[in-house]
Parts: structure tokens; C-alpha cells; sequence
């Protein structure tokens, strides 16, 4: 019976080729979902919090919708480097985005 079974296994070339060959493409596909999203056509934002307190952040970009997303994107770069993506409709994202606005405005 082991005689049967290692026999079968390298009359199906056809078939190993094709599991490397899908290997290589999921590989190939996790490395390319690491790039940066910047440069592609969709949303950066696929988790948001509701809030961060106003201390940890550095600067905030908001993003209109567009081609890329149909959502307002709020990414807050914080003091520490990271970013965060927040909650455009949350009240306190709002406040901070008008605390920002009117600090802004007064310059």
C-alpha cells in the first residue's frame, strides 16, 4: 500500500505545479496588501475610533469623498508618528476638527 501511494504522488506534476503556481500568488498578494494606500483608488480608513484626547495629536487631514472613497476620511497623525483614523460623524471628532479650524482661522 505505501508502494501505491508514493507512486501516485509524482505521476500528478500538473497538479503540484498548479498548488506552487497559487502559492506564489498569495504570497505575492500579501506582499502587495504591506504597500502604502496612498496611491491606491480606496478608502484608508477601514476601522475609525470615536475619539483620541486632543494631547496625543500632532495634525489632522481630513479627506473629502472621491473617486477613490465615498467617505469623508478624518487620519490624525499623532505625537508619538502613528496615525488614526476617526469618526467624522463622532461629536468629539467634530470638536477637535473646529478647535483646529478656529485655531487656524485666528492665525
Amino acid at each position: 500500500m505505501a508502494r501505491a501511494t508514493l507512486s501516485t504522488a509524482p505521476s500528478n506534476p500538473r497538479l503540484l505545479r498548479v498548488a506552487l503556481l497559487l502559492l506564489l500568488l498569495v504570497a505575492a498578494g500579501r506582499r502587495a496588501a504591506g504597500a502604502s494606500v496612498a496611491t491606491e483608488l480606496r478608502c484608508q480608513c477601514l476601522q475609525t475610533l470615536q475619539g483620541i484626547h486632543p494631547k496625543n495629536i500632532q495634525s489632522v487631514n481630513v479627506k473629502s469623498p472621491g473617486p477613490h472613497c465615498a467617505q469623508t476620511e478624518v487620519i490624525a497623525t499623532l505625537k508619538n508618528g502613528k496615525k488614526a483614523c476617526l469618526n467624522p460623524a463622532s461629536p468629539m471628532v467634530q470638536k477637535i476638527i473646529e478647535k483646529i479650524l478656529n485655531k487656524g482661522s485666528t492665525n
